[in-house]
């Protein structure tokens, strides 16, 4: 299985990689092409598919170590997804014991919020 963190720094950083560099990319992790294909898709010899294949990777892995984007973006996708388990926590805990519908109300918010921007995905 090919590396699925590649495919996610695609998404972060595609658009700055040279345009042979990421169609390369593109059609090797998210398209699942052999670098045979890839070289007869873009009119270019196999070893030229690997070498940019091997550039992109290293611009990729160098660019996440300096900007730290993906792995910023991942730790706030896990904090999203505990606030909105303890929105969740509260409405019910509301219910069960006071029944403020202000409680209430802004909890449900809260939980609204938070999985809108994990279906952002």
């Amino acid at each position: 299985m090919k590396d699925l963190q590649f495919s996610l720094l695609i998404d972060f950083y595609g658009d700055i990689l040279a345009p042979k560099m990421r169609d390369a990319l593109e059609l090797y992790y998210n398209e699942d092409l052999s670098l045979s294909e890839i070289a007869q898709h873009m009119h270019i010899t196999r070893q030229g598919v690997r070498d940019n294949i091997k550039r992109g990777e290293q611009f990729l892995t160098e660019t996440e170590a300096r900007l730290g984007f993906f792995r910023r973006y991942s730790g706030l996708e896990d904090q999203m997804e505990q606030i909105r388990n303890l929105a969740l926590n509260i409405r019910e805990f509301n219910q069960r014991h006071h029944k403020s519908v202000e409680v209430d109300q802004f909890a449900k918010e809260i939980a609204a919020i938070s999985a809108d921007f994990l279906k952002q995905e």
